[in-house]
């Protein structure tokens, strides 16, 4: 069994000094932690993975391909792979649970 918790994952993120955090990696799928502070732009393109993203905390807009809805603690959705999604107009400190399908490279 593979078990992990959330305070010790944002930790682990915090001390490698980035905004992503891969904590699990198994032959069909991939997970890690994506952290963007209040204000921040975030940069990712398109991936070559279906994306399930799990919205921990925080607050922000979230756009895929071309619909925009508002995500909060709690909400989930999911990206086809090849499809442009990003989030912006962060108000509240955004950690996000994303999980890849295959694993991310």
């Amino acid at each position: 069994m593979k078990e992990f918790r959330l305070d010790r994952l944002e930790a682990e993120r915090l001390a490698n000094d980035g905004a992503y955090l891969r904590f699990l990696r198994e032959r069909t799928m991939s997970a890690g932690l994506y952290a963007l502070d209040a204000g921040a732009q975030d940069s990712q393109g398109p991936q070559r993975q279906d994306v399930v993203n799990f919205v921990v905390s925080g607050r922000a807009s979230m756009t895929v391909g071309q619909e925009t809805t508002t995500v909060g603690r709690g909400s989930v959705v999911f990206v086809p792979a090849g499809v442009p999604a990003r989030f912006h107009h962060i108000t509240e400190d955004l950690r996000v649970m994303v999980v890849f399908s295959p694993p991310e490279g």
